[in-house]
């Protein structure tokens, strides 16, 4: 290898060389110059667990962290949200040396989007242990400051949306078992006044009551069973006085006898017997004394035998025949009268031991459906006591929670750009595309460059080769030509940059949208400033 022909090979396409690290060292010096710095303050915040155990008294919001971390983020990140913060703050307000220009409401949610960093790190791992879980907010901003500010209004924004969340979560539970706790006991009073109402209608065929209704009806059984005895004692007695009556009227020849008690027949024979006695002793005797006492307690007897008896239809004096008759006929309408009451309570008996095991299944549907409402509404109440400590829990913040572990402070350096590295690869762009530009030209030549050309082509060896010679003025030309287009490339590349950056679109922008289009989003992003 002949290096010291490449080398004048090299030479002779120096220009090209030249042009290009011009043109990549213009490019890179004056984006890294360009370019507005990007400030990026971080905040750290750490999810705290609850402290108070679950064994003790629970929270009702069951929201996993990272979940919950999520429904926050979201919720920041809308158009309503970063719009006022973003009016607020001033975040797109005119900088000094920045080009004046409003973005519209879409490319201003988009770009904060983007300058808006919430990073999630640890929690639970599948199968590993369980790491706290802590959260990375950052703003990138043009100025320091900015930085540190919107950084810190972010994290206000987490700590206030998480205590909100969190607190109309367990608001929102313990007003839920209010309600359901006042409809089910609604329901309840209604349902026990319908088994109420049911009762009172139904009092009589309760199942409840079913085996004294029955021990009733049996009682009732017996007893007209024994009032049936008692109407045939009565209707055999009867039968027996008209017999007996009809024997005494024969005996007597069929003419009709008065019939006497026996107490009017003793008190006839004693009267008989003392008529005998006065008629041989003496007024004084004991015996007829005794006799006397006798007539007059027997008398006493007969007066209220006949008073009872009455008289009869005629006006006459009732015989005993038909006194005894009157008893007997009169003892039958009273049995008949309570075999009827009898009967009455017995038909009432059976109809409401018949209607009860309807009243029983209706009853005990209409129970169950109590029962079931009951055990609904104790679980509510007991529900509804959790949701209160739950509800006291959170306005206490004793729940899980976001806290503060380092707060966003105003940066000393900018995050981007690296300066050095932009200007770095600019000169070394350069290079690499000149060297490229040369290598290529001196491939596309397929001219003859020296006698070992000749040899190698022509398969002759030549005597002696003379090189060619420019003139004085040729040379001249040329380098003032190079030198030209040089300075040319040197001064118009970084003043038309400046001018498509100042008057036209910034740069950063302008990277950007090409990033977007070749997939790389994100290019040329540099601060929300330098957009607006």
């Amino acid at each position: 290898m002949d290096l010291k022909f490449y080398f004048s090979l090299f030479l002779r396409r120096l220009h090209w060389f030249l042009l290009f690290l011009i043109i990549g060292s213009a490019v890179g010096l004056t984006l890294a110059s360009v370019l507005p710095p990007v400030y990026v303050a971080k905040a750290r915040l750490l999810v705290e667990s609850e402290q108070i155990p679950d064994e003790l008294a629970a929270s009702t919001v069951r929201t996993e962290a990272t979940e919950q971390l999520e429904i926050i983020q979201q919720r920041i990140l809308t158009r309503d949200t970063l719009l006022d913060m973003a009016n607020r703050l001033q975040i797109y307000a005119p900088q000094p040396g920045q080009p004046s220009g409003a973005l519209d409401a879409d490319a201003l949610v988009a770009d904060m989007r983007r300058r808006v960093s919430i990073i999630t790190t640890g929690g639970t791992v599948p199968r590993g242990p369980v790491r706290a879980t802590l959260v990375s907010v950052s703003f990138e901003a043009p100025t320091a400051r900015m930085s540190a500010t919107v950084t810190n209004e972010l994290v206000t924004l987490i700590l206030r949306e998480d205590v909100g969340m969190r607190t109309r979560v367990a608001r929102q539970t313990l007003e839920f078992f209010e309600q359901e706790v006042a409809r089910l006991d609604k329901e309840l009073s209604q349902r026990g006044a319908i088994i109420l109402r049911f009762k009172e209608k139904n009092q009589e065929a309760l199942p409840d009551s079913l085996d004294f209704r029955r021990s009733q009806q049996a009682a009732s059984q017996e007893r007209l069973l024994q009032l049936e005895r008692e109407a045939a004692a009565l209707k055999d007695r009867r039968a027996q006085v008209v017999s007996q009556q009809s024997a005494d009227s024969s005996a007597q020849g069929g003419l009709p006898l008065r019939d006497q008690s026996s107490e009017q027949r003793q008190l006839q024979g004693l009267r008989d017997e003392l008529s005998g006695l006065r008629a041989v002793l003496s007024p004084e005797n004991p015996k007829i004394k005794l006799l006397e006492t006798r007539i007059a307690a027997l008398d006493a007897v007969v007066q209220e035998q006949l008073s009872r008896a009455g008289v009869s239809q005629d006006g006459a004096a009732m015989t005993v025949y038909e006194v005894q008759l009157a008893e007997i006929d009169a003892q039958l309408t009273l049995v008949a009268a309570q075999k009827a009451q009898v009967e009455d309570r017995l038909g009432a008996l059976s109809r409401s031991v018949e209607a009860t095991p309807g009243n029983a299944i209706t009853l005990d549907t209409l129970e169950r459906d109590y029962a079931n409402v009951r055990t609904q509404y104790d679980l509510a109440v007991a529900n509804k006591a959790r949701a209160e400590t739950g509800d006291v829990i959170e306005a206490l913040s004793k729940g899980q929670r976001i806290s503060i572990v380092e707060q966003a402070v105003v940066p000393t350096e900018p995050e981007r750009p690296n300066r050095l590295v932009i200007a770095a690869g600019g000169v070394g762009g350069g290079m690499v595309l000149g060297l490229g530009m040369v290598l290529l030209l001196e491939l596309m030549h397929a001219g003859i460059r020296r006698p070992a050309d000749l040899t190698n082509h022509l398969g002759i060896t030549p005597f002696a080769t003379l090189p060619y010679y420019r003139t004085r003025g040729e040379m001249l030309r040329r380098r003032a030509l190079i030198f030209g287009v040089l300075g040319a490339f040197l001064i118009g590349i970084p003043a038309g940059l400046w001018a498509v950056h100042t008057w036209y679109m910034p740069l950063d922008l302008i990277l950007d949208s090409i990033g977007r289009r070749i997939g790389l989003a994100g290019l040329g992003r540099s601060g929300p400033a330098a957009l607006g």
